[in-house]
């Protein structure tokens, strides 16, 4: 096959998956996490397209590939893990893994709000936010006691925050960006 014949079947390729430049850097941010949901797809191969689920310990199983490790990597890096792991019987297998749903990307408010629970973090999302989407704090909340706890290598971390002084735009360096998993309590 020709050079500028490949190009045209990579460029008729990347339209009809539509892929562009953009979103493909974009994808290369993402690090996936435990709870995400991703499509993945082996181009011609119609029995190895299939939705998975990435497992609490990171993986997910693909036919002809066995097990992959999803959690910390973006969708490009676990893209090339599969296409290697299925060389052997697919070779030059042009393959997509695209994240369907970002479930794995959740805080959690509890204590004196009005819908304690999972809060979905789609974007970059700070305390006060998180205390919004949890519809606000209760009428006997402890404002000035609130903490934000954090695990990270295997310890928690308590992080205080007083509400009082945020609503008043003071000691605004406590309104920290929430990462997943963490927690804020109400009390």
């Amino acid at each position: 096959m020709s050079f500028v014949r490949s190009a045209r079947t990579l460029k008729l390729l990347t339209c009809c998956l539509g892929l562009t430049l953009a979103s493909v850097a974009q994808s290369a941010d993402y690090l996936l996490r435990p709870g995400d949901v991703l499509q993945v797809s082996v181009w011609h191969e119609a029995e190895l397209n299939a939705e998975v689920l990435v497992r609490p310990d990171g993986k997910f199983s693909f036919p002809l590939a066995g097990e992959i490790t999803a959690a910390g990597r973006s969708p490009a890096q676990v893209r090339e893990e599969l296409v290697k792991k299925i060389d052997e019987f697919i070779p030059d297998a042009v393959a997509t893994v695209m994240v369907k749903e970002i479930a794995g990307n959740k805080a959690f408010v509890v204590g004196k709000v009005t819908r304690p629970g999972p809060i979905p973090m789609t974007e970059d999302t700070n305390v006060m936010q998180a205390l919004s989407m949890a519809g606000g704090t209760a009428q006997f909340a402890g404002l000035k006691d609130i903490v934000i706890l954090r695990g990270q290598a295997g310890t928690q971390t308590a992080i205080p925050f007083n509400y009082d002084e945020v609503e008043r735009g003071k000691a605004l360096e406590q309104n920290i960006v929430l990462q997943p998993g963490d927690v804020v309590v109400v009390p």
